[in-house]
């Protein structure tokens, strides 16, 4: 059975390989990423993920904070590898930040008391679908992208930066260009381990 859409997901891979030159332009490429959160699907439609897009120097800028921040906590004789790392991101064509306004959540919490515990859980699951989303769809445009988490150690420099709102929530940095060298065979786990079926 062909479906166009597990087609889709699964050339989404890790993609660490990357440069800057698009394949498309960086208005189709916003268009791509705004389209996919938005569709994206949230709790009580709370639309509670907020996405930054860094192109350029501005996508370069971010992974200089970050390498600056590792640099007091990494040890010397390890930093190396740890700025090789960096160097593979900066050289994509830009960095979506992915968010979540914990305002919108602490609203929900207030307005619908009863589920104030899930609502922390379900902005994780927004934000985890927002991501997966914006990956896809760039893994259908040919665009390569990896997912980083350099929160929190980054969160305070990057709101300075960009002037952002507090109440943003960094949850991950997604890197993205060009395709340089694709992933390798991805494999799985056998399905009995995972999957139970009842009829």
């Amino acid at each position: 059975m062909n479906n166009a859409f597990l087609e889709t997901i699964k050339a989404r891979r890790s993609i660490y390989a990357i440069n800057s030159v698009l394949p498309i332009s960086e208005d189709q490429v916003t268009h791509i990423i705004t389209e996919a959160v938005k569709l994206s699907p949230s709790a009580f439609n709370s639309q509670s993920s907020r996405v930054v897009i860094l192109l350029g120097e501005q996508h370069k800028k971010l992974w200089d904070i970050t390498g600056q921040q590792l640099k007091k906590i990494v040890p010397a004789d390890a930093f190396d590898a740890t700025k090789q790392k960096l160097a593979s991101f900066a050289a994509g064509a830009g960095t979506i930040l992915f968010y979540e306004d914990c305002q919108v959540v602490k609203d929900l919490q207030e307005k619908f008391a009863l589920y104030a515990d899930n609502f922390p859980v379900w902005s994780e699951h927004s934000t985890g679908i927002a991501q997966f989303s914006v990956w896809s769809a760039l893994a259908q445009a040919n665009i390569g992208a990896s997912l980083q988490h350099y929160n929190p150690l980054i969160d305070d420099d990057v709101k300075n930066e960009w002037g952002l709102p507090d109440s943003w929530k960094l949850r991950s940095q997604m890197p993205f260009g060009s395709i340089v060298q694709p992933a390798g065979e991805k494999t799985f786990m056998p399905d009995e381990q995972r999957f139970r079926v009842f009829k």
